[in-house]
């Protein structure tokens, strides 16, 4: 049993911003050198998201929709009368899309479906740079 950690920094342009990590997974999985295991995947904020989509424009839109119609910007949230930041939204979407996930990987190859895709979304009310850690354990 082995592992392997790598960090990425990640700059995000802009609330809603989608960027893929799946790349970044690939060639993390490779450096380690395990052929079997998994590929643990976190972001240590409070205002961004970690998912799987089919990472294609269309998709991004109906994701950033989707989010507004269930945790609307405007809201009046507890969270911004506190720290006035005017992020309580940005919060809540964290909570409930997650901020890390597993992918398992056989024969040093992520086990992602053929359209499926690792992102960080940028929940933030502006760019931000991100800490992503990948942490890989497996044989």
């Amino acid at each position: 049993m082995g592992n392997y950690r790598k960090v990425l920094n990640i700059k995000t342009a802009s609330e809603g911003d989608i960027v893929d990590l799946t790349g970044h997974l690939r060639e993390a999985v490779a450096a380690s050198r395990l052929k079997d295991g998994l590929a643990c995947v976190f972001v240590g904020h409070s205002t961004a998201g970690l998912f799987t989509i089919e990472n294609e424009e269309g998709l991004q839109k109906d994701m950033r929709d989707a989010l507004q119609r269930l945790f609307p910007k405007e809201m009046d949230y507890d969270h911004h009368r506190r720290w006035g930041d005017g992020n309580g939204h940005s919060h809540i979407r964290s909570s409930f899309l997650g901020t890390s996930m597993t992918v398992p990987f056989h024969d040093g190859t992520l086990d992602l479906g053929t359209w499926q895709q690792v992102v960080l979304m940028e929940l933030d009310n502006r760019g931000r740079d991100r800490k992503v850690i990948v942490q890989i354990l497996g044989d």
